[in-house]
C-alpha cells in the first residue's frame, strides 16, 4: 500500500508535536466519487443509501449528503438522531434491524420515516399498536431470512438460523398476518444475503433468487405487489489487495438485465452500501512504541490496538499496511527492528487477542516509526472497544 502524499504530510506534522501518535485520518473524497459514479451507471429505480454503522462520523454523513445519497440506513434512534444532525429528513431514513425498541419505533413513526424493516411478527404487531395509537399508516418492508446463502461472502446473514427477519419457509403462515395489519403498508422485501461479496455473479444470483420471491408472493395474494426491494449491500472491499476489487458496472449491468427481464422496471430498489463506500476514505496510523524478538518471531507494539482498531482481529484479516518511517534514533545499542521479515502487530493491551496484523511481511520498522493501515474508514473506531484499558481515544482528523 502506498501512502497518499496527505496523509504522509499530516503525520509528518503530527509526529513534531509532543505526545504519541495515535490517530484516524480521514479523506472523504473517494466516497463522494463512489456514491457519484453508482447514481451515474445503476438502472433506473436503484436508490444509494449510505450505511452509516460503517462510519458514524459527521465527517462521512456530510459527505453522503453533499454527493446526493438517497438517504440513510439506520439501525438505532441515536443514527437516526445523527443523521437527522447532518442534513437527511427523516423521509430519507430507512430503518433496518432486528429489535427495535418501543421508542425508536415511535420515533420513525411520529417522523415519517421512509420505510421500516419488519424482523418479526412481534414487531410487525408493536409497530402496528404504535401507529394504531398515533393514527398513522407506516409504509414496511418485511425481512426474509433466505433459504440460501452466499458461501464465499465475509458475512452471511441468511442460511440457516438467523437473527435476522423471517424464515422464508414461514411466510406462507406470516406474511398474511402482516397484511391484515390495517396501520401497516406493506411495499415489498428487504433481502441481505452477505456483506463483503466480491463476487459479482454471487450477487447478481442474490437479485435473482429474491426477484423470484417477489413474483411467489405477487401471484399468492392478488393485489399486493413488492415495488420496493430492498438487497441489502454486499459490495465487497479488497482487503488483501489482490486485484479483485468489487465491479459496480458489472452488478449494475446483470442487474438492469434482471429487471428487465422480470418486467421489474418502473419498481423502487435500495442498496445500503457502509463498506464500499467508506473504506478507502481512512487510515489508522498508531505509532510503533515496541519491538521485541519471542521465539524467533518479531512483535511489533503499537500505541493503539483493538481497543481503536478491532475490524483486524475480528474477522482475522490483515489489512494493507505500510510502515511510514521517522528515523528515530534508538535508545540504546542493539535496539530490536524489524528488517525484511514476517511479523505480528499488536497494541498495548492486556490480552493476547490484541492482534492488528499477523505473519506481515515488512521490509523495516523501528521504534517511533508510524505503522498506517488503509481501508480503515468503515468498522474502524466505532467498531472497537474504546473503553477496554481506558486508554486515551486516537485522535479522527479530517484532511482537507
Amino acid at each position: 500500500m502506498n501512502i497518499p502524499a496527505n496523509v504522509e504530510i499530516t503525520l509528518r506534522e503530527l509526529a513534531a508535536a509532543d505526545g504519541t501518535l495515535n490517530v484516524y485520518l480521514y479523506d472523504t473524497a473517494p466516497m463522494r466519487e463512489k456514491i457519484a459514479h453508482l447514481a451515474d451507471i445503476m438502472p433506473a429505480g436503484v436508490e444509494v443509501f449510505y450505511a452509516m454503522k460503517a462510519n458514524p462520523h459527521a465527517a462521512f454523513l456530510a459527505a453522503a449528503f453533499e454527493a446526493g445519497a438517497k438517504g440513510i440506513e439506520i439501525a438505532s434512534l441515536g443514527e437516526a438522531e445523527k443523521a437527522v444532525a447532518a442534513g437527511f429528513s427523516p423521509s430519507q431514513l430507512i430503518y433496518t434491524g432486528p429489535g427495535k425498541s418501543e421508542e425508536e419505533l415511535r420515533w420513525g413513526v411520529a417522523r415519517g420515516i421512509r420505510t421500516i424493516h419488519i424482523e418479526s411478527l412481534t414487531e410487525a404487531h408493536r409497530l402496528h399498536a404504535i401507529c394504531t395509537k398515533m393514527g398513522k399508516t407506516q409504509d414496511v418492508l418485511l425481512r426474509i431470512n433466505a433459504d440460501f446463502d452466499i458461501h464465499e461472502a465475509q458475512t452471511t446473514f441468511s442460511g440457516g438460523s438467523k437473527k435476522f427477519g423471517v424464515d422464508e419457509e414461514k411466510l406462507g403462515n406470516i406474511l398474511p398476518q402482516i397484511l391484515a395489519l390495517d396501520s401497516l403498508h406493506f411495499r415489498g422485501l428487504h433481502v441481505y444475503a452477505a456483506s463483503g461479496v466480491l463476487n459479482v455473479d454471487d450477487l447478481l444470483k442474490n437479485c435473482e433468487l429474491v426477484f423470484g420471491m417477489a413474483r411467489t408472493i405477487e401471484a399468492t395474494y392478488p393485489g399486493v405487489q413488492c415495488d420496493t426491494i430492498d438487497f441489502g449491500g454486499g459490495f465487497g472491499v479488497d482487503y488483501l489487495e489482490e486485484g479483485h476489487d468489487f465491479n459496480p458496472e458489472a452488478y449494475a449491468h446483470g442487474l438492469s438485465r434482471l429487471i428487465e427481464e422480470y418486467g421489474f422496471a418502473g419498481r423502487t430498489f435500495f442498496l445500503e452500501l457502509g463498506r464500499y463506500l467508506a473504506a478507502d476514505s481512512g487510515w489508522f496510523c498508531t505509532e510503533i512504541l515496541d519491538i521485541k524478538d519471542s521465539r524467533g518471531k518479531k512483535q511489533v507494539i503499537c500505541a493503539g490496538g483493538i481497543n481503536h482498531f478491532r475490524r483486524p482481529a475480528a474477522l482475522a484479516i490483515n489489512h494493507p499496511l505500510s510502515i511510514l518511517r521517522m528515523e528515530v534514533p534508538p535508545l540504546f545499542a542493539g535496539q530490536e527492528a524489524v528488517r525484511r521479515e514476517a511479523v505480528y502487530f499488536g497494541g498495548p493491551l492486556c490480552t493476547g487477542a490484541d492482534k492488528l496484523a499477523n505473519n506481515e511481511f515488512v521490509d523495516a520498522a523501528d521504534v517511533g516509526d508510524i505503522a498506517v493501515f488503509g481501508l480503515a474508514g468503515a468498522y474502524g473506531l466505532s467498531m472497537s472497544n474504546v473503553e477496554f484499558l481506558s486508554h486515551e481515544r486516537p485522535q479522527e482528523i479530517v484532511l482537507v
